[in-house]
Order: structure tokens, then C-alpha cells, then sequence
């Protein structure tokens, strides 16, 4: 996946604001990433977003106090636990508040499952 400017400069200003914020990005960008090598990533809504075959699959989204794990069509993922929130038509989320609820989260799981439905 080839870095464009404007990723560039989102991912300088998140490291403005807090690098344990960067961090986490760049740890969710990177399962994406591991998912597909298809995806494209750009800077829409105000966060990362992924796109395979022209379609949005999710995205990254910082927040003041977390990160929120944005899938396009949340909806039809399998979530055993029941830890995708949202009550929208489609999409589905996961908050991230610090590192280790990337894996508690089981993050992996869900971003497998949307980059390849």
C-alpha cells in the first residue's frame, strides 16, 4: 500500500495530538493491511478509510478519547461476543480506548471478516 500526502499529513497531525493515539493507527492500519492486499487506503469522513474494488470497507477513526473501528457493513459480520456497537441501517464499530483492546477486542477477527466479504 502506497502512502499518499494526505495520509501522510493525517497520520503527522494524530502524532500532534497524542503519539499513543498514532500508535494505535498504525496498529489497526496494519491488520487492514495483513487482511487484504487489495485495499487502498485515503482520507475521507475525517479518518482512514479502506476501500477494496472501489468499495468502502471501514475505517479509522480518532476521537478524543478512543478510537472507534468503523466497518461499512458492520451488520452482516459474525460478532459472538456482541462487541460491535452502533444501531445504524449497515455500519457496526469497535471502540478502541489504548493498545490492548485491539487484541481483547479480537480486532483482527472482524476486520478479517469485513475486507474479505
Amino acid at each position: 500500500m502506497i502512502e499518499d500526502q494526505k495520509v501522510s499529513e493525517f497520520l503527522n497531525d494524530v502524532a500532534l495530538v497524542s503519539s499513543n493515539q498514532l500508535d494505535i493507527i498504525k496498529s489497526i492500519r496494519r491488520l487492514f493491511n495483513k487482511a487484504s492486499r487489495e485495499l487502498t487506503d485515503e482520507i475521507k469522513y475525517g479518518g482512514l478509510v479502506f476501500v477494496k474494488s472501489g468499495s468502502l470497507v471501514g475505517g479509522i477513526f480518532p476521537y478524543k478519547q478512543h478510537i472507534s473501528i468503523e466497518f461499512s457493513n458492520g451488520v452482516n459480520l459474525a460478532d459472538p461476543s456482541g462487541l460491535l456497537e452502533g444501531k445504524g441501517k449497515r455500519r457496526r464499530h469497535l471502540k478502541i480506548y489504548d493498545m490492548k483492546d485491539i487484541k481483547e477486542k479480537n480486532a483482527d477477527f472482524y476486520i478479517k471478516q469485513a475486507v474479505n466479504e
